[in-house]
């Protein structure tokens, strides 16, 4: 199993988004998940980093510069998706990704709570 690591700049963004209300609680991520030309529109406009920044974990050992290196989707490039980071949490869970695991749970529980301000 591959040592993922935390992406702390899309934490960070996640959280953001979350505090500023945009976030997605009602689509289920087979819906809401961009499609292949969406990522590429993401990558022509904002990079890599861009593209890195909506994923909470990074694959130190894929090559830079490639969709291969981001892992976990947590958005559809605009808004959080509250079913992706349910996705992302059980996956983390699944696959012995606790840090991961509980950066999403950290961002269901914030999301969750603005939900219920």
């Amino acid at each position: 199993m591959p040592d993922y690591e935390v992406n702390e700049d899309a934490v960070a963004q996640a959280r953001a988004l979350i505090d500023a209300g945009a976030y997605d609680d009602r689509t289920e991520w087979s819906e809401a998940a961009p499609s292949t030309a969406d990522e590429n529109t993401e990558i022509d406009e904002r990079g890599y980093d861009g593209y890195g920044a909506w994923h909470l974990a990074v694959d130190p050992d894929a090559s830079e510069d490639t969709k291969g290196r981001y892992k976990f989707p947590y958005g559809d490039f605009a808004r959080v998706n509250r079913a992706a980071l349910i996705h992302a949490k059980q996956r983390a869970a699944q696959n012995d990704h606790d840090e991961i695991e509980q950066a999403a749970d950290d961002l269901l529980r914030r999301l969750d709570g603005k939900r219920d301000e």
